[in-house]
């Protein structure tokens, strides 16, 4: 073989060299980046066209850059949604702990209250006066107001009278309520057409307790209401200067 020969021999291995190389890296470049083949081919002259491996992996570093920061704004949206929804919850249900500690302290007022013991009444006979209606001075307040009228306990406590002849204390009050309270002090109620409770019931303050008449030794309609130290007769005091110091005023 002559030198001329064996050059242009070896130039052809060389070439078919560089094209298996190429090749080779346009195949790997498919094979690991999934954008298609990459390959060598001669062009028209015979030389070798560029491979576009380069681009190929800018345009999939691209894409998986926009997809992260779509999957980052997803996860940023599901975050703040959580975090509003924790939020929400927590205003409510502080919300409904207000509420409950409202009630309960409204409740609680109510029951430490004392309350009119019936409403659109007028001021009657006042407590202390002399007259022939009363064997000695008048025991209580009277409260005008038509039969049948609700009467409440003016506190909560315990019924320890109730029933005709005052419950106890004599023909002259007609139908009669005795409550005992917490503090040791009664309230009592008379002429009443109707009695709605019995001894030993609790009542709470503003609970309807009867209806107001004019039975006993009455002259109209009205609510007789005392204050008392004992359960008795006897032992009444000024129920409007008692329930002014309470808080109200009849």
């Amino acid at each position: 073989m002559t030198k001329r020969t064996a050059f242009r021999n070896s130039s052809k291995t060389v070439l078919r060299t560089r094209v298996a190389a190429l090749v080779a890296v346009g195949v790997g470049a498919s094979v690991a980046l999934g954008s298609g083949a990459a390959f060598a081919a001669e062009n028209k002259s015979g030389s070798l066209a560029e491979l576009p491996a380069v681009a190929s992996v800018a345009a999939l570093d691209d894409a998986l850059n926009a997809q992260a920061e779509t999957q980052l704004k997803v996860a940023d949206k599901e975050k703040k949604a959580a975090e509003q929804a924790k939020q929400q919850a927590k205003q409510e249900a502080e919300k409904k702990a207000a509420e409950a500690r409202e009630k309960a302290e409204a409740a609680r007022k109510r029951a430490n209250a004392w309350v009119a013991p019936v409403d659109g009444y007028q001021i009657g006979q006042p407590f202390g006066k002399d007259g022939a209606m009363w064997s000695h001075k008048h025991s209580g307040q009277d409260l005008v107001v038509n039969t049948g009228t609700s009467v409440k306990a003016t506190h909560a406590g315990t019924v320890v009278k109730a029933g005709p002849n005052g419950g106890g204390d004599g023909p002259a009050y007609g139908n009669a309520v005795v409550i005992k309270h917490s503090d040791g002090t009664y309230s009592q109620y008379a002429h009443l057409s109707q009695v709605k409770v019995s001894v030993g019931q609790q009542v709470g303050t503003g609970q309807q307790i009867a209806l107001s008449g004019s039975t006993g030794n009455s002259s109209g309609p009205h609510l007789h209401f005392e204050i008392r130290t004992t359960p008795d007769y006897g032992s009444g005091i000024d129920p409007i200067a008692f329930m002014k110091a309470h808080g109200t005023n009849l």
